[in-house]
């Protein structure tokens, strides 16, 4: 198990509760939207508020605690930081994994190609998992 508190503490960020059960679920479950995120919480803290995720899910990615994963035609959802990866996308079940892939031959390339530096990759590739296959 994660100790949640300790990694809070790290990214400098004040421990309460709920940020400590956002952490236990988001390494629980790998990715989730603030919906699936608000509708686990309220099991626990039945007074909880949409709002109070928003702020506190807002909070741990300034301070890239957590990431947000943008998906084309889908909410976005937030995963705990960890190394640079990309993210495959089952378009049939909502599925989503992480791929460790070095893109810095792509990233050299393209600053050859353009005048950008690039300073950040974020990929998500869509097709149909083995199981939706």
């Amino acid at each position: 198990m994660i100790n949640s508190s300790v990694l809070l503490k790290e990214y400098d960020l004040k421990v309460t509760p709920q940020r400590v059960a956002i952490v236990e679920e988001l390494y629980k479950h790998g990715h989730m939207n603030i919906d699936d995120l608000y509708k686990n919480l309220l099991k626990k803290f039945p007074s909880i508020s949409l709002a109070t995720i928003y702020k506190n899910v807002n909070a741990m990615v300034e301070k890239i605690f957590l990431n947000e994963v943008k998906i084309p035609e889908t909410k976005s959802v937030y995963e705990l930081a960890k190394e640079d990866h990309l993210h495959l996308v089952c378009s049939s079940c909502g599925k989503i994994e992480d791929i460790v892939l070095d893109t810095s031959s792509l990233e050299k390339s393209l600053s050859t190609l353009s005048d950008f530096k690039v300073e950040n990759t974020e990929v998500v590739f869509s097709g149909i998992c083995k199981n939706c296959q």
